[in-house]
């Protein structure tokens, strides 16, 4: 590519580019800046890299988990299948999951 055609490619990306803006707290947003750094990658870079793969994957590019680590779907489960019941202890999620299924 000439520099000449290098340069109109970029100014007419530099155009036809979008803009974001999220809301995020401060805390959530510092924990991910610090753990991307660590992999190289900027919050900005990281976002383009979600948004690309939600294209490719034409969905959410993972599976979303909630903060125990089951899916809602599990967790709804789960909820529903101990209703004024104890059960456990349970060293794993998956332990868990399998005494469920049974």
């Amino acid at each position: 590519m000439s520099l000449q055609s290098n340069y109109n490619y970029s100014v007419h990306n530099l155009f036809t580019m979008g803009t974001i803006q999220i809301r995020i707290d401060e805390k959530t947003k510092q924990s991910a800046k610090k753990i991307l750094e660590s992999l190289g990658i900027d919050l900005s870079g990281a976002i383009k890299l979600f948004l690309k793969q939600v294209v490719i994957k034409k969905g959410i590019p993972f599976q979303v988990i909630t903060e125990n680590g089951f899916t809602p779907e599990e967790e709804e489960r789960i909820l529903k299948a101990s209703k004024g019941k104890h059960y456990g202890p349970f060293k794993s999620a998956n332990e868990l999951m399998k005494f469920l299924n049974k």
